[in-house]
């Protein structure tokens, strides 16, 4: 079998990476090895032992051998035997092996091991060899009998001869190869051995489940061999401390470490570090640890028993179709102290059971699912769930809820779980605060939140300490000196990339009190980032995290943040939010924040030594009540950019106030142990997190808490009371900014049961009308059911926890949401959580108290309370019967019923309805039973616990304060069965209000039944009262999808009924029962809501009634749904007006606000509030609030003539009386030397004027006017660059006035190119006389000209010809007499030049001439001229459109003004059109030709006649040189003349003497060698050799004569002459 590639490459690796097989095998045979002494000596040679010797030890290991391979365990004794015997005789292997092994263990382990078992391998074979020789051997020397003794000796002596040859063989065969073995070590340097540790396998990430196990596996070369230490998160890993959670194992150099039972705290990083003499090297490898959200059984997860997921609905086996679930031995509510373990639990019953189906269990708290973590665990074990705790705290606190899911069915149970305060370490020290959560986590920013404890320790808390601890260490550091009263605290200074936890300590004047549960760790990251590494495979670990950025890119400064706002200001901190730049680069930035008072412009930088990570940072240290304004600047390597937006002004100061106390506290008996306590919220309350309650014993004057984690809600059950003791309650509402004040004690009320079993009983009608009053629960054993979600456990404001929950109008059906599909509830509890869900009422908001509990003691709430005792006495009466009654909805066990509302309600409002309800057998009724306990305040109720095809009649009964009233008509007879209809049943409770003569709006509510599919709108049908059924008709085409409709367009005076259909995607149902008859008409008195916008800007909605009875109330609405609760309405009644408030107008107010009159004849009116009416509003409401005067031109500032500076507005118009404050940097100025200021009050313009602007005048300007109420201000800020453009202006204004007193240019220096391709350079003067002078100057050196100027047409010029590079330059005129000097200076470098070369190129190009034609003896010149030709001009030539490449045939250049294109040697080819294209920077200017046809033919012949010209004259025959012009030479010498001539072919040569033939002789010798050199030789020259000679060459191309002349002289004559010279001059001078 081959090795795998690690094997084969590396000698330590993995046994592990076998196979079982093989493995096993490997073993036994290592174990086989070390048990024998013959693996552990080896053999040597068996020829010095002695024969007798010899036999006895072959036949030792025979039978060992023998032994051996049948498995027996007595081979081991025998072996030793046989060692033991042969010790001596191996004792020449020995001293060999051991020789060499002194340089073998230098080596490694593996391979001394390798060459041990070489040995004994060799020395097992040569006894096998031998096994045959040794066998025979025996058997002879046992049958002494039949075979002589020499025999048998000659025969083994025989035998054993070859067996020794063999062997002696093996033997030095063996010793050669271990002497090579050391010889080859001892060659090797110990120090080349040593290198550092490497890493062969690295360990890999894993990611497992909860409670599985994990190995991380390593392998590492390295000598000496490493030593490995295992680190998490950069701790090391003790195993000694906890041997049951780590294993770490090394064999063969490979490295392991496993973890037991993986649990989340075990998701972290490990390194495996490995270190030796020569350097340290580490791995790291991620161990990700992932946990069941509940949607898996995490028992039989490890049992495996099932591997059906839980949600299965329906058994494999088919065996049941419904579950019933039953909970006994049920957890009650349950109390515990901080630090305690508790545990709730109960058995979970299911009938029918099935082997391997378990049921899904969860566990709630206040409707959150809990989770497994360190604090709660959970525990199934098949018929029993358990939650425990193993340490509590006060966020344990709450409503415990058990759900028990089986398939498709589930039910639940809950209790209440209190937790009270740990006892403080300092007595009257503050309890613990709870619930510390980190929000807006960023690199180095993090805010901190808690709640306050419930307990202050008997003196206020004065502030709150925050301390912070790394994660993986120990220390805790506080994050703040001095306490903070504000439940927010941001926390700065954090190191990014590290994980922290925080917990708060409260403090009192007594001091500080125990620490809150630390929060859960966050790392200091940008939200991308964590964004990021969330996105990664591995889940992020606890501990800190490298965060690396890209390479910056240099040289980008970042522009300003964006959307600075502040999000937070308190008396102690103001918190700024602002946006990263966009323009930053790669490279990281840090944030600069500057502050400065507000009205001032003096900015002061706040974080000068600690720079900012994160987009966000809390400002301390600011003086509570004062303006700030903020704003915050980027930088990095490159600097610092600009500013962002400065900020609104911020006045520093908590904006969230304490909230004011609860009020109308009123209890109500619950249980024997518990009393629910109700409230009303506290008016203007803002972010509340909830409310504390305590409750005293009567004259005890001792208050205890009955809750340590706020409750949300304005209701709470306070347990574990005492029976019969009276008892009082106070509310305390808490927020962020603190606790508020105690509320007024409540109505004292005794601790008993609400229903006295052994005086009432559920049958009768007194006890509904005891339970009402009086306000009781219900019986323990009724809990509320809880929906799809487990928000079901929770009212709509997240504070119910009680036994029972009122219902409203607002919940569809009371909380039964039946048109929404929810999970079939148990068959044993169906009946009684279905009444549980609708069986409270609202009526115990206003219940009384018992004349014992009104005259046991009083309280602050007394006169209040006789207050509505005294309201009881006014004359009311029961209401009358509800009417219509019909089924919405009928299910296989239950019945939805719908009715009307009585006709009178007896002058108060109807609280409740009571429903009775009768079997029907063969046509015969039953006796009255009771369908609810507790009044339900809707006109439907669900009946539940009913039989399927069983006929029904109901009565309903309604109750006000006064009582019940008498019970309605008996119904129809209903049959309870499933309702399977596919289109929804019809919509009840049909209402119109605000009857019109000519409108009316109808309401409505949803069916019960909505069908297969939801609802998707409605028709509403109306016809005429007296008309008859087929008259009905649809007000509109399209379905509503709202509950309302105005119905416009009727008649006055005529009657109407109306019906109402709802639609779903199978049809339109049947109608509603009818609304009305009604008459359309106004009633005399009826008056609508008025808007109105006060003077403040305030804007309400207005509404009066003069019909209105004693009990009646105005109620509100938006798009008819009750506005109680709206924190954007304000709503204030008094009389017979009421008055709605818009708190904050916008676009989330948009809608129809009604009101309605309570026991009136349906008096009501609306007001619609669209987007037109919203702006109309809103700049009514700020043209009340604040009253401008209208501008019509903001402040702006000019320059004038002289550099003066006008500032000026203009108001739309100002009365006489209008009055304006001029405001310099919050500073008031007056009129006075520097400032002079005017109003127009007639035009409405506001002026002031500066002479100058200095230094000092940088900032803002304000001009204040005031006109009676009206006010009104513009104001103008000049700062920074603005205000020193502006100055620059000025002063520029300034100095030209002063320039313009004397010769000025009106123009300055310009420049303009000629037709001609100059350039001329111009300026206008102005303010000239005849003594003004004017000089030009060129890089400040004097340009003489020629011309003198005259200033007639104002115009001075300076002529440059023939511009180019050498012109380029500072050009300069100036201009002066005595009145002064000006100068204009024109710069011509750079772009300057090249935008005035670029207009001389234009200029050159356009002056070029048409392309022509011309033949040369080289081929066709295509050329074209312009005025004069600069490098900067382009050139480029193209043939045909496509651009010409140019060679040694085709060439282009310029010749002075000459552009030409050469084409030598021309071929049919190059026939076409040829563009020149001249390119001057910008755009470009062709010039083409047709070179094809004639003109081509026509070019052709004529550069072939040049050509031949050319030919001819380059090879016709002439004279190169040699020959002198004249030859003057002493008689008697001798001439020699050489003469170069040149002809193809070679010339004719011929001599002339004065125009004479010359023929050669001895005399006159001539030579013409090579055709190309002549000689002309004269030996001993005679006066008759003067003379005129001529060369004459001559070919066919033609000939030259080339001529001299000879002039011969006599010396004597010569001496003669010059003797006679003197003579003559002296007789001339005689």
């Amino acid at each position: 079998m081959s090795l795998p590639f690690y094997q084969k490459l590396h000698q330590h690796y993995d046994r592990s990476y076998r196979n079982r097989d093989l493995s096993t095998t490997m073993s036994q045979y290592q174990q086989e090895k070390k048990s024998s002494a013959i693996y552990t000596h080896g053999s040597t040679a068996y020829s010095s032992r002695s024969s007798a010797a010899h036999r006895q030890e072959s036949a030792a290991f025979s039978q060992a051998s023998a032994a051996s391979y049948q498995h027996q365990a007595s081979r081991a004794s025998e072996f030793a035997l046989s060692s033991a015997t042969s010790h001596k005789a191996a004792s020449a292997y020995d001293y060999g092996y051991s020789h060499g092994q002194v340089h073998v263990s230098g080596i490694t382990d593996t391979e001394e091991q390798r060459i041990k078992e070489a040995a004994a391998y060799i020395a097992q074979r040569n006894l096998l060899a031998s096994e045959e020789g040794v066998t025979a051997s025996k058997r002879s020397s046992v049958s002494k009998q039949s075979m002589s003794t020499l025999h048998q000796e000659e025969a083994f002596e025989k035998k054993s001869r070859k067996v020794a040859i063999r062997e002696k063989a093996e033997h030095l065969s063996l010793k050669k190869t271990l002497e090579e073995t050391e010889a080859f070590h001892k060659k090797l340097n110990e120090d080349n051995l040593l290198h550092a540790p490497e890493f062969v396998i690295k360990p890999r990430s894993h990611t497992v489940w909860e409670k599985e196990n994990v190995k991380l596996h390593c392998s590492i070369a390295g000598w000496p061999e490493p030593r490995v230490t295992w680190y998490k998160n950069q701790v090391p890993i003790n195993v000694q401390a906890h041997p049951e959670k780590y294993i770490i194992e090394s064999r063969y150099g490979m490295h392991t470490l496993e973890i037991i039972g993986c649990d989340f705290e075990d998701t972290a990083q490990y390194r495996a570090s490995a270190m030796n003499a020569k350097g340290e090297l580490s791995a790291y490898a991620s161990v990700v640890v992932k946990r069941y959200k509940g949607e898996f059984d995490d028992t039989r997860f490890h049992s495996g028993a099932s591997t059906l997921p839980p949600s299965f609905a329906v058994t494999p086996y088919g065996y049941a179709s419904r579950f019933e679930i039953h909970f006994d031995d049920k957890f009650e509510v349950s109390f515990g102290r901080e630090g305690e373990t508790m545990s709730l639990g109960c058995r979970v019953v299911i009938t029918p059971e099935i082997k391997h189906f378990q049921p899904e269990i969860q566990w709630y708290r206040n409707g959150a699912p809990v989770s497994p973590s360190k604090w709660v665990q959970t525990h199934w074990s098949g018929d029993r769930a358990t939650l425990t705790f193993s340490h509590l705290n006060k966020e344990d606190e709450g409503l415990y809820t058990i759900r028990a899911r089986m398939g498709e069915y589930y039910d639940q149970y809950s209790a209440y779980v209190f937790v009270r305060d740990a006892d403080a370490e300092i007595e009257g020290a503050p309890a613990s605060p709870l619930d510390v959560v980190c929000l807006d986590a960023n690199k180095d920013y993090i805010i901190i939140t808690w709640k306050q404890p419930a307990v202050d320790g008997g003196s206020p808390i004065l502030g709150y300490f925050i301390d912070k601890c790394e994660v993986g260490i120990d220390t805790w550091t506080q994050c703040n000196d001095i306490p903070v009263k504000f439940a927010r605290f941001p926390v700065t200074g954090l190191i990014e990339g590290r994980s922290y936890i925080f917990r708060v300590r409260a403090v009192n004047k007594v001091g500080i009190g125990l620490p809150s549960r630390v929060s859960e760790p966050v790392a200091a990251l940008d939200p991308a980032e964590k964004a990021r590494l969330k996105s990664r495979p591995s889940a992020p670990w606890t501990g800190q995290i490298i965060v690396t950025e890209e390479e910056p890119t240099e040289g980008v400064v970042p522009g300003p943040p964006t959307d600075l706002c502040v999000i937070e200001a308190t008396q102690s901190y103001v918190v700024l939010s602002w946006k990263p730049p966009r323009q930053r680069g790669h490279e990281g930035i840090l944030y600069f924040v500057e502050k400065c008072d507000a009205g001032t412009e003096n900015w002061q930088r706040v974080n000068t030594e600690l720079p900012v990570k994160s987009p966000r940072f809390a400002l301390f240290d600011l003086a509570e009540g004062k303006s700030y304004r903020f704003r915050v600047r980027c930088s990095n390597s490159a600097g610092v950019g600009e500013p962002s937006e400065a900020t609104e002004v911020t006045v520093v100061g908590d904006k969230l106030d304490i909230p004011k106390p609860p009020s109308n506290i009123i209890p109500s008996r619950n249980t024997d142990t518990s009393v629910v306590v109700t409230w009303e919220e506290p008016k203007d309350a803002k972010e509340l997190v909830g409310y504390y309650i305590e409750s005293s014993i009567v004259g005890s004057g001792k208050w205890e808490p009955c809750n340590n984690n706020p409750v949300k809600g304005t209701r709470f059950t306070c347990h574990g009371l005492k029976t019969g003791q009276s008892y009082i309650f106070r509310v305390r509402a808490v927020n962020a900014a603190g606790l508020s004040e105690y509320s007024q004690d409540s109505e004292p009320i005794e601790v008993k049961a609400a229903i006295e079993q052994s005086v009432l009983h559920p049958g009768s009608k007194c006890f509904c009308c005891y339970l009402a009053i009086v306000g009781g629960g219900v019986s323990p054993a009724v809990w509320p059911e809880m929906n799809e979600t487990p928000g079901g456990l929770t009212d709509s404001r997240g504070g119910m926890h009680d036994t029972s929950r009122p219902t409203f109008k607002k919940d569809a059906l009371l909380g039964s949401k039946l048109n929404k599909p929810s999970l079939p509830s148990s068959a044993h509890n169906l009946g009684q959580t279905e009444v549980s869900k609708v069986s409270e009422t609202a009526q115990e908001a206003l219940s009384l108290p018992s004349k014992k509990a009104a005259f046991e003691g009083k309280s602050k709430s007394e006169p209040l309370r006789k207050k509505k005792d005294l309201a009881l006495h006014v004359t009311t009466a029961p209401p009358s019967p509800p009417c219509d009654i019909t089924c919405l909805e009928s299910f296989r066990d239950s019945m939805v019923l719908g009715w009307k509302q009585p006709d009178k309600t007896g002058g108060a409002e109807i609280t409740g309805y009571y429903v009775n309800y009768r079997e029907v057998i063969d046509g015969v009724p039953g006796r009255w039973r009771e369908a609810n306990i507790k009044a339900v305040s809707d006109e439907a109720y669900k009946i539940s616990n009913l039989k399927e095809n069983m006929v029904y009649q109901f009565q309903v009964a309604a109750m006000n304060i006064a009582g019940l009233g008498a019970p309605s008509a008996i119904s129809a007879s209903f049959k309870c069965e499933e309702w399977t209809i596919a289109v929804p049943g019809p919509p009840h409770s049909l209402k119109y209000s605000e009857v019109r003569k000519t409108s009316l709006v109808l309401q409505w509510k949803p069916p019960i039944h909505s069908g297969r599919t939801p609802v998707t709108g409605y028709f509403v049908d109306i016809k005429e009262a007296s008309a008859r059924e087929d008259r009905w008709r649809g007000l509109h085409e399209a379905a509503l999808k709202h509950t309302y409709l105005k119905v416009q367009g009727l008649k006055e005076g005529e009657s109407y009924v109306f019906r109402v259909r709802a639609i779903n995607q199978a049809g339109v149902g049947k109608p509603s029962d009818l609304a009305g008859p009604v008459v359309a008409e106004t009633r005399p008195g009826t008056k609508e809501v008025v808007v109105s916008v006060d003077d403040n800007g305030i804007i309400s909605l207005n509404f009066e009634c003069d019909q209105m009875a004693p009990s009646s109330e105005f109620t509100w609405s938006k798009d008819y749904v009750p506005t109680e609760d709206s924190p954007r309405l304000e709503v204030e009644s008094k009389g017979n007006k009421t008055k709605m408030t818009f708190k904050d107008l916008g676009t989330d107010d948009l809608g129809i606000y009604s009101c309605d009159v309570t026991d009136t004849d349906g008096i009501a009116s609306s007001y619609l509030i669209d987007e037109e009416e919203l702006k109309r509003l809103l700049a009514l409401s700020q043209e009340h609030k604040f009253p401008t005067v209208p501008v019509k031109s903001e402040l702006a500032v000019e320059i004038l003539e002289k550099g003066q500076v006008r500032f000026w507005m203009q108001a739309e118009k100002l009365s006489a009386n209008a009055k304006v404050n001029y405001i310099f940097n919050d500073k008031e100025i007056f009129e006075g030397p520097k400032y002079k200021m005017h109003i127009d009050r007639n035009t409405g313009i506001i002026e002031m004027f500066m002479e100058k602007l200095q230094d000092e005048d940088e900032g803002t300007y304000t001009f204040q006017v005031q006109d009676g109420r009206a006010t009104g201000h513009s104001t103008l800020v000049l700062i920074g660059d603005v205000y020193k453009k502006l100055q620059k202006e000025a002063e520029f204004q300034r100095q030209e006035w002063i320039r313009k007193q004397g010769p000025h240019f009106a123009e300055y220096l310009s420049w303009e190119v000629t037709g001609e391709c100059n350039v001329l350079l111009k300026c206008k003067v102005a303010n000239i006389k005849k003594e003004t002078s004017i000089i030009w100057y060129k890089d400040d050196r004097e340009i003489s000209v020629d011309e003198k100027h005259d200033f007639k047409d104002g115009i001075c010029t300076l002529l440059i010809t023939e511009f180019s590079k050498k012109d380029a330059g500072i050009y300069e005129v100036v201009l002066k007499d005595d009145r002064g000097k000006d100068k204009s200076r024109l710069k011509l470098l750079d772009e300057a030049f090249k935008e005035l070369m670029t207009e001389v190129c234009k200029t050159i190009a356009l002056s070029a001439t048409d392309l022509k034609i011309q033949s040369t003896a080289e081929g066709i010149r295509l050329y074209s001229f312009v005025t004069y030709y600069v490098d900067d001009l382009k050139v480029n030539w193209s043939h045909n459109g496509t651009p010409i490449r140019y060679s040694d045939r085709v060439k282009s250049g310029v010749t002075g003004e000459q552009i030409w294109l050469q084409i030598n040697e021309p071929t049919p080819n190059d026939k076409g059109k040829y563009v020149m294209e001249l390119f001057d920077g910008k755009t470009g200017h062709q010039k083409m030709v047709d070179l094809s046809g004639q003109a081509y033919d026509e070019a052709f012949a004529e550069f072939q006649r040049l050509k031949q010209a050319a030919i001819a004259e380059k090879n016709r025959a002439r004279v190169v040189g040699g020959l002198p012009d004249v030859v003057t030479i002493q008689e008697g010498k001798a001439l020699n003349l050489t003469c170069i001539v040149w002809g193809d072919p070679a010339p004719e040569v011929s001599w002339l003497k004065n125009e004479k033939l010359l023929a050669s002789d001895e005399h006159c010798n001539l030579k013409f060698e090579a055709g190309k050199t002549a000689y002309f030789t004269i030996n001993g020259v005679r006066t008759s050799d003067s003379g005129k000679y001529g060369l004459v060459v001559k070919n066919k191309y033609g000939s030259e004569i080339s001529d001299f002349t000879v002039s011969v002289f006599i010396p004597e004559e010569e001496a003669r002459s010059v003797a006679e010279e003197p003579q003559k001059g002296n007789k001339k001078a005689k």
